[in-house]
C-alpha cells in the first residue's frame, strides 16, 4: 500500500503543478495581442492540460479511491478531517473543469476575462492545496 500512496502523492503533486501553471499561461494569454502568441499559448494550454493535468488528476483520484477503499474509509470514516478533505477534492475537481472551459474559450478566441481575473483565479488552488495537505497530516 506505501506504493499506492507514493504514486498517489507523485500524481497529486505532478496535478498541482499543471493547476498552478495552466491559470499563470492564462494570465499572459489574455495579456497578448499578437497572432504568434496566441497560437503559442493554445498549443502550451491544451498540452499542459490533456497531456499532463488531466492523466495526473485521473491517476491521483483512482489511486486515491483505491486508499479510500482498501483501508481509509474503514479507518476514519467517523473523522471529520477525511470528509472535509474529499469535500475539498471535488471542489478541486470542479476547478479542474473550470480549467479546461476557460481553455476551450481561449482555444476558440471568445475568452472574456482580464490579465487581472487570472491572476486571482491562480491562486485558489494554492488555498486547496494547504487545507488538504494540512488535514491529512494534522488529522485535526
Amino acid at each position: 500500500m506505501l506504493w499506492v500512496k507514493a504514486f498517489h502523492v507523485i500524481a497529486m503533486v505532478t496535478w498541482f503543478a499543471g493547476l498552478f501553471y495552466l491559470p499563470r499561461l492564462y494570465v499572459y494569454h489574455a495579456m497578448t495581442d499578437d497572432e504568434p502568441g496566441n497560437a503559442r499559448f493554445k498549443i502550451m494550454e491544451r498540452k499542459l492540460l490533456f497531456g499532463i493535468m488531466t492523466p495526473s488528476a485521473v491517476i491521483t483520484i483512482a489511486l486515491g479511491l483505491w486508499m479510500l477503499e482498501a483501508y481509509a474509509w474503514a479507518a476514519y470514516k467517523g473523522e471529520m478531517w477525511l470528509h472535509i478533505k474529499l469535500t475539498l477534492v471535488l471542489v478541486l475537481i470542479g476547478y479542474h473543469a473550470w480549467c479546461w472551459r476557460l481553455q476551450k474559450a481561449f482555444a476558440e478566441d471568445r475568452n472574456t476575462h482580464g490579465h487581472v481575473f487570472y491572476r486571482w483565479f491562480n491562486e485558489f488552488p494554492v488555498l486547496i492545496l494547504i487545507a488538504v495537505v494540512l488535514l491529512v497530516y494534522l488529522r485535526p
